[in-house]
């Protein structure tokens, strides 16, 4: 019986490791950045350095087949012991939680969020590979033309903006920074309170396909375009969803990386995947609904 274990084990993409007693086995099953196919796990090469080799510059796996055995099984134990297995040596298909399969932060097919919140890419709903409607409730200013960011996903590197711009409203879808597709509203957002939205319509047929956009003010339609493809997995690895500005770099051609503050106020932002209804209005009683049955 082992009395005292100090273990550590390391998971990326198939990499494995562990330390014990000083003794230290790893094996590097592929570069997590690669988008090659791996090889088996069964054919993975083992590394073992001794107590004395802090520097791990001696690999003495070969005089010392039994050691390495030990910490393989000791391996196991652990990474059973904390979920790690079974492997998953998937590539880019583990940065969408839909296709990975794993466990969402997020439940249902409602959102809210509210002015100022930055929240990052997975504390959202994911609205990749499939329609979805974004809606916002906002009081425009007197006397002054609708402006700025209502609320946007990802930054210059790929993601999606829903704004105004002199007065029109505007939904941009950022594809990786190579192409933008920008809708426009035909008319001016009027003064006062109204509902914003827009809705994007999925092609479907499988990833990163393209879709119809159409927004809306109160209910009716001021506006539609296309967007020709979309990006699957991930928009960023370090940009967010922010509500009433673009924090990080802009993922619109339209604003840049400051004063882009929406100058209106934004009481609520409602994301929604899934078929959308036929009203595009979120009534007050939905918004309960949505509410009671988080709770």
């Amino acid at each position: 019986m082992l009395l005292k274990i100090i273990a550590q084990y390391f998971e990326m993409m198939g990499n494995r490791g562990i330390y014990h007693n000083g003794w230290t086995a790893v094996t590097k099953h592929r570069t997590p950045w690669s988008a090659a196919t791996p090889p088996p796990f069964d054919t993975d090469v083992w590394e073992l350095y001794g107590p004395d080799d802090w520097t791990q510059s001696n690999n003495i796996v070969k005089d010392n087949p039994e050691k390495l055995a030990e910490l393989q099984r000791l391996w196991l134990i652990e990474a059973t012991k904390y979920n790690v297995v079974p492997l998953d040596d998937r590539g880019f298909e583990r940065i969408n939680a839909d296709i990975a399969g794993r466990p969402q932060l997020i439940r249902g097919n409602k959102q809210i969020l509210f002015s100022g919140m930055r929240v990052s890419e997975n504390c959202i709903l994911i609205l990749k590979n499939k329609s979805y409607s974004v809606t916002a409730d906002v009081d425009i200013s007197k006397g002054k033309p609708a402006n700025g960011v209502i609320v946007t996903q990802g930054g210059e590197v790929g993601g999606w903006s829903f704004y105004a711009k002199d007065g029109k409203l505007k939904y941009c879808f950022n594809f990786f920074g190579i192409d933008y597709y920008i809708i426009t509203s035909d008319s001016d957002i009027p003064e006062g309170k109204h509902q914003l939205r827009m809705e994007f319509k999925y092609d479907g047929g499988g990833l990163a396909k393209g879709g119809d956009v159409t927004l809306y003010c109160d209910g009716k339609q001021i506006g539609k375009g296309r967007v020709e493809k979309t990006i699957p997995m991930g928009y960023s690895a370090d940009e967010a969803c922010d509500v009433g500005s673009d924090t990080g770099s802009p993922a619109s051609t339209d604003y840049g990386p400051t004063g882009n503050k929406f100058n209106g106020v934004i009481n609520w932002v409602q994301l929604e995947v899934g078929d959308d209804d036929h009203n595009h209005l979120v009534t007050a009683e939905d918004r309960v609904n949505m509410a009671m049955a988080k709770q």
